[in-house]
């Protein structure tokens, strides 16, 4: 009976002249006229077995049949290689193991995607045939680390005294930010469950049952337009704190994030994260999660251009607008084509263009330099501290349309001109957010994270007769945690008084009775009193992607769904039988 084995890639010249037995997968086989040289490969890497002339002629033949994903079990001696067949690329690129015996455990068809090497496989087919995919050793790499990570938040928030305690799956549809994924109910026919956009409400709940500090590794559900760093389901590392204002929390998560990074990439990070204000963000990145491993910061050129000939400028500062701008020393790198690709995606943004001119060290030329007079190109080199060749881009219209039109192009202006460090990691914390947004097509408040968010106290006096030109006035004490222009975290310390709850529910326009409908449980238990309290939710999987250095949470979440919510490997979303629907009294009416 087999009962122990060692691992691929966990043999050592200190195992030299040891008896091993292996298990896993057949990566290569090569047979050179006699002596036959496999790969074998389990989760932990390869190594290389050799099947010697001196071997019997079942062995070999055995071996010679083991083709690529073959699953075998082996064992041999372990030695050193021939220093000239050292592969010092390999961990175990120093010994070999010399097969005693090789038993072929199972078949493999011709994988339809390679396992060996990297290449362009389009990712569709990666993603159907992900029981292979995962078998590449970055893929591999990047499921392993996860796990590291998710032990060393574990280790590190039990070590703090938290309680890692689960909150339902199943609950009831709130209006939290995005639309809920619901699950009818079988048992209490036309009524719904909801999937948890995250575990805020009974995360409360348990400040006010008394556990001071709750953690949980969670998965959440959103159902939203995707994109390469948002999936359907998605997984948090959720905090919640009592008896705390938001600096404990910060120092909090950036001893947690201080331990994955560890972890997962054996680099130190620096504490305490810069501070930037949400407002000092927006002015000098045009985001709430900038990237500032880089300058090129925004500049307000409104006053430069209040008496402009340039109409696009003045109409939109006379329609209570801005007019801001970017500049890069780019020595001419930026082409035509650069130029007009920038200004076609700067539309999406909401304004008409992206008007431009070039700085040639004394003069302006190009674009827009025609409406310039030479005190305003005075103004703009001080502004901007122009040197040598570079090139300005201006946008013109609402300040949001404004700042996300040019942190767009400041992206990819960092990236054509090499700007930024791909190595570094630089976490920061935006803060001093806005309580509300108003959205002057709806007319109403919306909340800038969720509705349980407290507004800083010197603010509370002003939900009793907020106006819409006030909304931003009201600051929440909400906090980001951002790495590398990516937002990583959220958090807020919560509103424990229902008084304020109450008022803040009002301004969103959510009545009484909504209210007792959907959050009844939470304004009860604030009742009975609640502590002060606050956490944030850290997602993994943008953790992951960003210290993996991989482009999309994709490539390191086991089994995602592509950006339309499928899964390629097992066809869901599919078709249910009609049975089923009638179980749930449920009719589907049309695709």
């Amino acid at each position: 009976m087999y009962t122990s084995r060692s691992y691929c890639g966990e043999l050592t010249l200190e195992m030299v002249g040891n008896r091993v037995e292996l298990a896993g997968w057949v990566e290569s086989n090569r047979n050179l006229g006699g002596i036959i040289f496999m790969k074998l490969r389990d989760v932990t890497g390869t190594v290389q077995m050799v099947v010697d002339s001196s071997a019997s002629s079942e062995l070999l033949s055995t071996a010679d049949q083991a083709r690529s994903e073959f699953v075998v079990r082996a064992s041999g001696t372990v030695r050193k290689r021939d220093p000239r067949n050292v592969n010092p690329d390999l961990p175990t690129g120093a010994i070999e193991v010399v097969a005693d015996s090789i038993i072929i455990l199972n078949a493999s068809l011709v994988p339809p995607i390679p396992v060996d090497v990297k290449d362009q496989t389009g990712e569709d087919l990666r993603l159907k045939y992900r029981y292979i995919d995962l078998r590449r050793e970055d893929m591999r790499d990047a499921i392993i680390k996860r796990h590291r990570a998710m032990m060393a938040a574990r280790r590190f928030l039990s070590e703090n005294r938290f309680f890692e305690i689960e909150t339902p799956v199943l609950n009831k549809s709130t209006p939290e930010g995005a639309r809920d994924f619901l699950v009818p109910s079988r048992n209490s026919i036309g009524e719904f469950y909801a999937l948890p956009q995250s575990p805020q409400l009974f995360k409360q709940i348990l400040m006010i049952s008394g556990f001071d500090r709750y953690f949980q590794i969670v998965k959440c559900f959103r159902d939203e337009d995707l994109r390469n760093d948002r999936q359907p389901e998605f997984t948090q590392i959720d905090l919640e704190l009592s008896f705390i204002e938001a600096g404990d929390i910060m120092r909090v998560v950036e001893g947690l994030l201080q331990e994955m990074v560890r972890e997962v990439t054996g680099r130190e990070i620096k504490t305490p994260f810069r501070i930037l204000s949400y407002r000092e963000a927006m002015d000098r990145y045009g985001t709430d999660a900038p990237d500032t491993r880089f300058g090129l910061e925004l500049s307000d050129c409104g006053d430069i251009f209040s008496n402009s000939d340039f109409t696009m400028f003045t109409a939109a500062l006379a329609d209570g607008g801005v007019v801001r701008g970017i500049a890069a020393r780019d020595d001419g790198k930026i082409s035509r084509k650069m130029i007009d690709q920038y200004a076609e995606e700067a539309k999406v943004f909401g304004i008409k263009g992206l008007p431009m001119c070039r700085y040639t060290g004394s003069a302006a030329e190009g674009g827009i330099a025609k409406y310039l007079k030479p005190d305003d190109i005075d103004k703009l080199r001080t502004r901007f501290n122009l040197s040598g060749q570079s090139i300005l881009f201006f946008a013109a219209g609402s300040p949001a349309a404004v700042s996300s039109a040019l942190a767009n192009v400041r992206i990819k202006l960092g990236r054509a001109l090499n700007l930024i460090d791909e190595d570094r990691l630089e976490f920061l914390w935006v803060t001093d957010f806005p309580l509300f947004e108003y959205s002057r097509d709806d007319r109403r408040f919306y909340s800038k994270h969720h509705p349980f968010t407290a507004p800083r106290a010197d603010c509370l006096s002003m939900l009793a007769s907020l106006k819409p030109e006030e909304a931003e006035r009201v600051i929440a004490q909400a906090y980001d945690v951002v790495l590398n222009g990516v937002e990583i975290g959220g958090g807020s310390i919560r509103i424990n008084n229902p008084d304020v709850q109450s008022s803040v529910f009002s301004l969103l326009g959510i009545s009484r009775e909504e209210a007792e409908m959907k959050f009844s449980f939470l304004i009860d238990a604030l009742g009975f009193g609640a502590p002060p309290h606050g956490g944030i939710a850290l997602g993994l999987d943008r953790i992951m992607m960003l210290l993996l250095r991989r482009k999309s949470i994709r490539d390191v979440i086991a089994f995602p769904k592509t950006t339309r919510g499928q899964c390629l490997m097992s066809n869901a979303p599919s078709p249910v039988s009609p049975e089923q629907l009638e179980e749930l009294n449920l009719k589907v009416i049309g695709k």
